[in-house]
């Protein structure tokens, strides 16, 4: 036969008048003392405290006369077989639950909050539900790691061509991040493994809606600074 597995909770005592505690302690220290465990501290009906002890008895007594003496008049106990959970318990009835007697809001040791993992897996299927629309977007398949598809034919030469004899890189910030690419000798954007035909092409596959390429991007001028592609079609 399987193995039982043993309870954490292995007494409770709910809803219990606070004079029971005032007037017959001892019945109390006979049922609770020198155990561990979670207590719930009540105004009527209302949660107003939780908390976690070694000593439950010792704790709630304490209860009776320090800050909290006038916030409470029902209890609720329950004692746990073994300790090494009692803070995680603790803090996972405070973050549900929100008492109002309680600062903390408890936190977890090692637990993953998966309210990122979450947004980032609706982002992708938002995308990926507008590619199916309207076709993807060549960095955003880059930086997943899929396939990109073929860029849009352009006519013409590139707009940068008449400034692009050598490969020049050219840079820009996002969202808090530089983004870099690089100007071929032929004046097309290689962003990644994607070449573009025009400053704008290549910012609008980073930023994913219109965008005008030419204040986008920077490129070093000749005297070491980082200066808009703008300036270079005023020189034409």
């Amino acid at each position: 036969m399987p193995r039982r597995r043993a309870s954490l909770v292995s007494h409770h005592a709910e809803d219990v008048s606070r004079a029971l505690l005032e007037q017959h302690q001892a019945l109390i220290r006979d049922q609770v003392q020198g155990r561990h465990g979670v207590y719930a501290l009540y105004r009527g009906r209302e949660l107003y405290y939780v908390g976690l002890a070694s000593d439950l008895r010792s704790r709630l007594t304490q209860h009776l006369r320090d800050t909290h003496a006038d916030g409470w008049d029902r209890f609720s106990l329950y004692l746990t077989i073994e300790n090494g959970h009692m803070r995680e318990l603790e803090a996972l009835v405070m973050r549900i639950s929100r008492p109002r007697g309680n600062k903390q809001r408890g936190k977890f040791a090692k637990s993953e909050d998966l309210r990122h993992a979450l947004e980032r897996r609706y982002r992708d299927k938002q995308e990926a539900e507008r590619s199916e629309l309207f076709g993807a977007r060549d960095a955003r398949a880059v930086r997943r790691g899929a396939r990109p598809s073929a860029p849009r034919a352009s006519t013409g030469a590139p707009p940068l061509a008449p400034f692009a004899s050598r490969v020049r890189v050219i840079r820009a910030r996002y969202k808090g991040r530089e983004i870099r690419a690089t100007v071929e000798p032929d004046g097309r954007i290689r962003l990644g493994r994607q070449l573009h035909h025009s400053p704008s092409g290549a910012a609008e596959s980073v930023v994913n809606r219109p965008c005008s390429g030419w204040t986008f991007w920077k490129w070093r001028g000749s005297e070491g600074e980082w200066v808009p592609l703008e300036a270079l079609r005023s020189r034409q």
